[in-house]
Parts: C-alpha cells; structure tokens; sequence
C-alpha cells in the first residue's frame, strides 16, 4: 500500500506536528499499522476520572464496548449521571458512577475510601479529569486549581488506590497529558504558576508534571506489578477545548479529531497487555513519542526527583 516504510512515514508525520496532531494522523496510522479494534476485555474494572464528557467519555465508551467494568467518576452528580444513562443505554455490563472532585484533597480522601471499604481490585485506573483555567484561580486546599486538578489530587488518588491496583489483573495506570506540554518545562521554584501567570501556561506546565510523575510512578511501581503510562489526544474537538481556546478551535475546527480518536490511544494502553506494551513511556495514536520537542525543556527530566517530593508534601503524602 505503501511504498516508503511505515515507521518512516510515521516518523515524517509525527515530525511536522499538525498532521500528526490532526485527525489525520490516526487517518494514516490506522492503515499504515492496520489498527486492530480496541480488544475485548470483559470484565476488566476501570476506574476514569473526568469521563462525563469530552475524551473522558469517548473512552468510557470505547471501553465499555470493549467489555469492561467502567467506573466514571464525576465532579457534577447531574452532569455524571446523565453519561452513566447514556452509556448504559446499549446491552453491555453496566457503568457506575461516583462523585469526586479532584481539585479537592478531603473529597478526592473520601472517594478512594469508598473504593478501598468495597475493596475490588481495580486493573485500570484512568487519570483524565482536567480544565484550562482563566483568570488564575485556587483550589479548596489554597493550590493552583490547575494544579491541584490535574496533578495534586490524582497523586493522592494514586498513593491511596495502590492497594487495590496491586490486586489488579495486569494493572496499569494511563494519564491523559496533552501535546501542550512540548512548550514548557518544571519551574519549581514557581510550581503553582504565581509569576506571570496564564492558563495556558499552567496548564502545559501541569501536564509535563504529569509525564515526569507517570515515569517515576513506572520505576516505583513496578516491582508492585502496576505499569504507568502517559499519552496525548493529539488536537481533538471537545467543548473543553472550545470554552478553553475558542480562537483555536475555530482556526482548526474542520482538521480536529473526533473525541473518540482522540480516545483511541487512551482505550488501547488500557487494554493491551503490558507485557506487549512495555514499561512506561510517552504515547500518541499506539506509538511512544519523543517526550520533548524544545531543547530548553529537556532540563525537566532531572527535577523529577524534586518535583515528586514537593508533589507529595502537597498531597499529603509520603515521599517513597
């Protein structure tokens, strides 16, 4: 079909970025690699934050179509239980919902409490709840509500669900980061994003911490039997990015991808065995990506060790 090799086509594609990031880069992946469909897990129990909406709920669909046992943990109790109806409006094992709110460290205790009193071992756990905030605001706790969204509150989810995760069936953590992260670095001296402050820019700078954090929960984790993983969507059209970034969206509305192929990847790395997937890595439409794209980010890799004691003084948990 192709006359060039497929990894150096995908190469091509992934170095000139707005394809790669596009709906079609998973266009040409899907034949370049003949995707096979999500594979059947029945009965696999997967627990995703934010997935009343958005990729959230593209892969809470992909999943369950997939057979799983889906969790679908929600800030709005309205908002969450107008998904669980939706989702289980076809045959299928039925989805289930809770409440938490991750920028909240009393709400987010409170809810892996209830997980660890039923005490079913989790196989998956999704972190994916998150929002671009503008102006800067703060979390119950006094964080950066970017922050405290997308990286203080899953790090305390994680640490209290361990439990559980190593009970779990081939288990795995999978963080949906995003492709803005290629534009910042960690600043930690700035680590709630005081100085200067735009939506944007924490939001990217929560998302490399988010990748840093998945590569040290990879090596921590690890001889407990529990992987982590981090992709990105590539540029996907969800009312998230149109409330977030309106001018983008309208520039780049008809190339965007649907919300389920920007789910694609997120589905896949929690379903395919580890032992196929290998440990760790940064991912996009089934393939490891380069984890920076800017010299001036690379820096990042040798705070992770700093950032992940500063993350668990605020999360109030104990440095491994």
């Amino acid at each position: 079909m192709f006359a060039l090799p497929p990894n150096l086509i995908d190469t091509v594609l992934e170095g000139a970025v707005v394809p790669s990031f596009t709906k079609i880069g998973p266009a040409v992946r899907r034949r370049l690699f003949d995707w096979e469909p999500i594979r059947d897990v029945p009965g696999r129990r997967v627990v995703i934050t934010g997935a009343n909406s958005g990729l959230g709920f593209a892969g809470a669909k992909l999943l369950r179509r997939a057979g799983a046992a889906v969790t679908v943990v929600a800030r709005s109790e309205d908002r969450g239980s107008k998904a669980i109806e939706e989702l289980n409006s076809t045959a299928g094992v039925a989805a289930t919902l809770e409440i938490c709110d991750l920028s909240s460290l009393e709400s987010v205790s409170a809810f892996a409490q209830r997980l660890l009193e039923v005490g079913e071992p989790i196989d998956t756990l999704i972190h994916n709840a998150g929002a671009l905030h503008n102006p800067r605001q703060e979390s119950v706790d006094g964080f950066e509500l970017t922050l405290a969204t997308h990286v203080i509150g899953p790090f305390r989810l994680t640490e209290m669900l361990r439990p559980l995760l190593r009970e779990g069936d081939d288990a795995r953590i999978v963080t949906m980061a995003s492709g803005g992260l290629y534009g910042q670095g960690i600043a930690l001296s700035d680590l709630q994003t005081t100085k200067e402050y735009t939506g944007t820019k924490a939001y990217s700078r929560a998302k490399r911490a988010q990748l840093l954090l998945s590569e040290e929960w990879s090596t921590l984790l690890n001889p407990e039997g529990i992987r982590s993983y981090v992709m990105h969507p590539g540029w996907a059209n969800t009312a998230g990015v149109a409330d977030a970034l309106p001018g983008f969206g309208k520039l780049m509305g008809p190339l965007l991808r649907s919300p389920e192929e920007g789910a694609d990847t997120l589905a896949w790395l929690a379903t395919e065995p580890t032992s196929e997937l290998g440990d760790g890595g940064f991912w996009l439409d089934r393939q490891r990506r380069p984890e920076h794209r800017i010299p001036g980010t690379k820096s990042a890799d040798q705070k992770a060790g700093a950032l992940w004691e500063a993350i668990s003084e605020m999360a109030g948990v104990e440095p491994a």
